[in-house]
């Protein structure tokens, strides 16, 4: 790669075959590590830097970049560095890459930007397109249950927008697994077939391995990402002496300090033990747990540098690529 330059990636970036797993049935190969916007990636941040990890990641073979409307912070500022990088390095890639966005949170004021009503998701898809100067994204999410919308509005405007060619797939995230049951029928009867499910799954966070989640999507021919598939952190080195001054628990928000609760510090102690055990580091342990569950197609991961990456990505190698 170039950063002051034209960028060239790197042409061994597709040699481990092993690194790809099919999205459920459906037709479509996912990294088994993806790369997740969720922060890192906002106005706030260098965006040398952002790019620097964006240019790593495809080097490496990742070509699943997940986003949401209101990922950043500012809201929309991660969409707007995916379209730097696009017009800066990317355009020419862009069949190579599966892109993702999302909408369901609070994006802007007033009782049509947030939630799962037909007119929020049009609306933010339009926005989301222009900030990532694309004209299409790979798979658009509903990103939460809405207990408000009848799911029959939610779920034919997700069917509409693929029908508009504005999205090539379509995803659901965190809806609980009788909307997911409900939304899989409907999908599949309009023909347009539910592609993933995005839920929490890590060491910490069972929930959808325990409700059953996991287990329906395999069944169905759904994939399964998981997203925070190390506990923000939590499941890694990050905390072993203290609370950095520039983690996400130092500055509130997401992570409290509330969340290291007795249980939670068992599981860490237990997982650095495994790790330890094994010569690995217990981001690596971590994720190839959550890799070797059933179903699972990728693990989103978030890097504020590119060594975070890169250890990250050696998770590959402690895992069986021939399933």
């Amino acid at each position: 790669m170039n950063l002051k330059g034209i960028f060239i990636p790197s042409p061994h970036r597709y040699d481990d075959a092993g690194f790809y797993r099919r999205c459920g049935r459906s037709g479509v190969l996912l990294p088994a590590v993806s790369l997740g916007f969720w922060h890192n990636f906002g106005g706030v941040d260098p965006y040398e830097r952002s790019r620097a990890i964006t240019h790593y990641a495809f080097d490496h073979g990742i070509t699943h970049f997940d986003l949401a409307n209101n990922y950043g912070p500012p809201y929309g500022s991660a969409e707007e560095t995916m379209g730097r990088v696009m017009e800066d390095d990317f355009r020419p890639y862009r069949d190579e890459l599966f892109i993702s966005s999302k909408a369901g949170y609070d994006m802007w004021p007033g009782p049509y930007g947030n939630w799962g009503s037909r007119k929020y998701l049009m609306a933010s898809l339009e926005q989301s397109l222009r900030r990532m100067h694309l004209d299409y994204v790979d798979l658009f999410y509903s990103h939460r249950y809405d207990p408000n919308t009848p799911l029959e509005e939610t779920l034919q405007a997700l069917v509409d927008i693929v029908r508009q060619g504005k999205a090539l797939y379509i995803g659901i995230s965190r809806w609980p697994l009788e909307a997911l049951r409900f939304a899989e029928d409907y999908l599949r009867r309009r023909d347009v077939p539910l592609l993933i499910y995005q839920g929490r799954l890590n060491l910490i966070d069972r929930q959808p391995l325990d409700e059953g989640i996991l287990d329906f999507c395999h069944d169905h021919g759904i994939g399964f990402i998981s997203f925070s598939p190390l506990a923000q952190g939590l499941l890694t080195d990050r905390y072993d002496h203290g609370i950095p001054a520039d983690s996400r628990m130092a500055h509130g928000g997401s992570l409290p300090t509330s969340a290291l609760t007795p249980e939670v510090l068992s599981i860490i102690e237990n997982l650095g033990r495994e790790a330890s055990a094994a010569g690995i580091t217990k981001a690596q342990c971590a994720l190839r747990w959550v890799l070797m569950q059933k179903g699972i197609t990728s693990v989103l991961v978030g890097a504020s540098k590119v060594s975070q990456l890169e250890d990250d990505l050696s998770v590959m190698n402690l895992l069986d690529k021939s399933r």
